[in-house]
C-alpha cells in the first residue's frame, strides 16, 4: 500500500506524550491529561467540551483503520485506491476545460492555469468512489453513472475557484509550486478568473438536472463564503476558539467533500441512510485532511508543499497545532488576539508549538475523525471501492504534502 512508503507514520504508531492526552475514552475523546496542574487540566476540559459542542455525537468508540492492506475487505485485490478511482476519471482535466468556454485568450489562460493535471485530484477520486461504493450497496451496480461523473468535475472546479479566491484574500505567490494566477495577471483578473469558473460549475450543475443535487451543492458555495469570514474573526474566549476553529474547517474544506459525497449518493441510491452515511465519511475525512494540512504546515518544507510553510502564522491564523500548544505555554493567546502582528511573533510562535505536544495532539485528533469515517462507511457493503474509501482515511493522515 502506498502510504506505508511515508517514513513519518501518523496511523498506528503515535503514541501520546508524557503529559498529554491517553487513549480514547469511551466516546472517542482523548482522555483527560494525566499533568498535576488543576488548571491546565481545566483548560483541557474546557477545550473538549469545546469539541463535543462543536460536533455534537460525531465522537464515537470506533476500531482503527487498518494499515498496511494488500488486500481489500471484501476480499478483491486492487493496488491502489487513486488507481481504482482514476478509471472513471480519464479525461478529467480535459472534461473541466471544455466545460470553461472562453474565447478571450487571456480569460482562458487564467481559468485552466490550475486544470493543468498536477493536482491530487483527490476530491473528485473520493466522490467516484463512493459512487460506486452508494450503488453497489443499493443494486451491486458496477456503473457510475455521467451524471455521478459531472460531480466529480464540479467538485473540482468549486475547489478550485476557491483556491484562486483564497489566494488574492491571502496574498499568496505561489500554489502548487508555482506562481498563484494573482501574482501573474493581478487581483482583480484572479478574482474574475475564479468566478467565471465558479459559474462554469454551476452551469454543470444545472445540466444534472436533480433539485436536491443542486440544492446540495449550492449549499458548498455558502459555507464557502461563511468560512472565510469565520477564517477573519478569532475569538477571545479561549473554549470558544476551537470551536471556531472547528467550524471554519468544516466549511472551508469539508463541506465539499461531504455535500459532494452525499450528491452522488442521492443520484445512485435512494436511500437516506445511505445519503447520511456518505456525508459523514466526507466530512469526517475532509476536517482530518485540513487538520493534517495544519500539522504539515509546521512539519514539512517548502519543496514539499509547493507553497510556504508557517503560511498561516503569516497571515495570522491559529490552527489546531496552535491552539493544542496554548495549553502548554498560555503566553500565545495574546499572539492569537492580536494575529501574530508584531516583529516575532510568527517566529516565536512557531517555536512554542514545536516544544509542544501541539503537532501530536493535532494527528491524533484527526486520527479520531477519520476512524469515525470509518466506522460510517463500513455500513456500507463490502465492496473494492468502499474498502479504497477505507484506505483513503489512512493516506490522509500519512501523507506529506
Amino acid at each position: 500500500m502506498a502510504s506505508c512508503r511515508w517514513p513519518w507514520r501518523r496511523c498506528c504508531s503515535w503514541r501520546p506524550a508524557a503529559g498529554s492526552p491517553g487513549p480514547p475514552g469511551r466516546a472517542g475523546l482523548p482522555g483527560p491529561p494525566s499533568a498535576a496542574d488543576a488548571s491546565a487540566q481545566m483548560s483541557y476540559f474546557n477545550l473538549v467540551k469545546s469539541l463535543t459542542s462543536a460536533f455534537p455525537n460525531r465522537f464515537h468508540h470506533s476500531t482503527s483503520a487498518a494499515c498496511c492492506h494488500s488486500r481489500t475487505q471484501s476480499g478483491e485485490q486492487y493496488s491502489d485506491p487513486f488507481k481504482l478511482g482514476w478509471r472513471d476519471l480519464n479525461g478529467l482535466y480535459e472534461d473541466i476545460r471544455k466545460e470553461l468556454l472562453i474565447s478571450t485568450t487571456e480569460l482562458k489562460e487564467m481559468s485552466e492555469y490550475y486544470f493543468d493535471g498536477k493536482g491530487k485530484a483527490f476530491r473528485p477520486i473520493i466522490v467516484v468512489l463512493m459512487a460506486r461504493a452508494c450503488n453497489i450497496h443499493h443494486n451491486n451496480s458496477r456503473d457510475v453513472q455521467a451524471s455521478q461523473r459531472s460531480i466529480a468535475l464540479i467538485a473540482e472546479m468549486i475547489h478550485t475557484a476557491s483556491l484562486v479566491h483564497d489566494d488574492v484574500i491571502d496574498d499568496a505567490s505561489s500554489r502548487r509550486g508555482k506562481h498563484t494566477v494573482n501574482k501573474i495577471w493581478g487581483e482583480k483578473k484572479a478574482v474574475l478568473a475564479g468566478d467565471l469558473i465558479l459559474s462554469a460549475a454551476s452551469i454543470a450543475l444545472a445540466r444534472i438536472g436533480n433539485t436536491t443535487v443542486i440544492s446540495i451543492l449550492t449549499q458548498v458555495i455558502e459555507d464557502l463564503v461563511r468560512g472565510e469570514f469565520l477564517q477573519l474573526g478569532s475569538k477571545e474566549n479561549e473554549t470558544e476558539r476551537f470551536a471556531h476553529y472547528l467550524e471554519k474547517t468544516f466549511k472551508k474544506t469539508a463541506s465539499l467533500i461531504a455535500n459532494s459525497c452525499k450528491a452522488v449518493s442521492v443520484l445512485g441510491c435512494p436511500d437516506p441512510v445511505v445519503h447520511e452515511i456518505a456525508y459523514q465519511y466526507g466530512k469526517n475525512v475532509g476536517i482530518a485532511f485540513q487538520l493534517i494540512d495544519d500539522v504539515l504546515d509546521f512539519t514539512s518544507c517548502s519543496d514539499q508543499m509547493g507553497k510556504p510553510t508557517s503560511a498561516d502564522l503569516k497571515l495570522g491564523l491559529a490552527t489546531g497545532p496552535v491552539l493544542f500548544a496554548c495549553q502548554q505555554f498560555p503566553e500565545m493567546n495574546a499572539m492569537i488576539m492580536r494575529r501574530f502582528s508584531l516583529p516575532g511573533d510568527v517566529d516565536r510562535a512557531r517555536q512554542y508549538v514545536l516544544q509542544s505536544d501541539g503537532v501530536q495532539q493535532t494527528t491524533y485528533l484527526a486520527q479520531r475523525y477519520c476512524h469515525e469515517a470509518v466506522r460510517e462507511i463500513s455500513k456500507l457493503r463490502p465492496s473494492p471501492e468502499r474498502d479504497a474509501l477505507i484506505q483513503l482515511s489512512e493516506i490522509v493522515l500519512t501523507r506529506e504534502k
